[in-house]
Formats: structure tokens, sequence, C-alpha cells
């Protein structure tokens, strides 16, 4: 009697279509099942930490590499750096001390000139000389001076032209007499402008000597 189930040619039962499918799809979807659990599995103890597996290996830096000092080469060439600095810092305070020497040096020289210039022409002035009431003199207090003597001569050009003044300070001891001349100078003075040169004595503190405007004189 039939049975309604199919034979194969080899006379073996088939089975039918629907259960063949049916079976396939069991065997994907079991697949698919299988591999996300072991997608799930990221931490190796079995719990989802929800967190997305990291790929690849850390890696661990070589402490060799950090000695905490630097290269030979770069630190020899920062000590060349700080010496070539230090060279040129010594070189410069040397050069600024130098300029500072020759400035102090030209201007003495110019003082000493005006100087000279100024007692050759007093030399043909016969009395004190025309400028008396151009000139004036005020005390330097010793403590600023380190104990010498010495006097500003303010020198102020009162006329509407422009004159050049030579001034002789004399220095006298207690008893009148002249001890030590020095002189002053102003050249080439604009009308209402004035110039206050000082006058340093070079003779000991003691005995004291006191300053006195002797000539004056306006050329």
């Amino acid at each position: 009697m039939p049975t309604g189930r199919r034979t194969g040619p080899t006379g073996r039962r088939t089975r039918p279509a629907g259960r063949a499918r049916r079976t396939a799809a069991a065997s994907a979807l079991g697949g698919v099942l299988l591999a996300g659990a072991l997608a799930g599995c990221g931490g190796g103890d079995g719990q989802d930490t929800g967190t997305p597996a990291r790929t690849g290996t850390p890696r661990t830096p070589n402490a060799s590499s950090f000695s905490g000092e630097l290269p030979s080469a770069l630190a020899s060439s920062a000590s060349a750096a700080v010496s070539s600095a230090s060279v040129s810092a010594s070189a410069a305070a040397s050069s600024a001390s130098a300029r500072a020497s020759e400035f102090e040096a030209s201007v003495e020289a110019e003082t000493q000139r005006r100087n000279a210039a100024a007692e050759k022409e007093l030399k043909k002035v016969h009395g004190r000389g025309n400028a008396l009431a151009e000139v004036g003199m005020t005390g330097i207090p010793r403590a600023e001076t380190g104990g010498i003597l010495a006097v500003r001569v303010t020198i102020t050009n009162k006329t509407d032209s422009e004159a050049s003044y030579a001034v002789q300070v004399d220095f006298k001891d207690a008893d009148g007499k002249v001890v030590e001349t020095r002189y002053a100078a102003a050249e080439r003075l604009r009308p209402g402008k004035k110039e206050q040169p000082i006058v340093f004595s070079h003779r000991p503190p003691e005995p004291r000597l006191t300053p006195v405007l002797a000539k004056a004189q306006r050329y």
C-alpha cells in the first residue's frame, strides 16, 4: 500500500523538501548564535563588560631608552652654547668698561682744553674782568666729594649774543694767601643759557682753604 513517502533512484526514502529547508535554516541560525556568543566573550571571564574589544597588543616602552641625561652630542652642544654666552657677556662687559674709560678720558681732556683756553684768555685781562655779575659759586659738601674741596661755578649768559667765558678761582688759606688757582670755562654759550662746571682743589683737606672768585671774563 502506498505511504506517500518518496524514494530515490536507489530505493531509499527521501526527505520532503520542506523538512530539508527547515533543517538548513536551523543550522544557519545555530551558526549565527554561536558567533554572537563568541563575540560577547571579550573579557575572557564569561562576562559582558559592554566595552568594545580592543585589537592589537599594547607595547611596553623600552626602559633602557630613558637615561635621564642628554645624549652626548646635545650635552656638548649645550655646554658650548653656555660657554659662548659667558664669553660674549664678558666681552660685552669689557667693551662697555673700555667705552666708559674712553668717554671719561675724552671728557677730562676736553675739560683740560677748556681750562687751558680760559687761563690763556685771563692772562690778557687787567683787573677782575667784565663778567663778574654773570658768574656765581656754590660750595659742594665734602660728604659728597669724599672730603675734597670743590665748588660749582654757575656761568649765565645775560647778554643778547652768544659768548664764551673764562673764570679763575683762587683758593686762599686762613691768612688770605693764594695757595692754589684753578680755572673753569663755558664756550659758545647762547643768550639766557648757563653752564655749571665744577672746580676741584688738588690740595690736602687740611689746612682748610677758602675758594674765591678772582676773575671772570666774557669774550
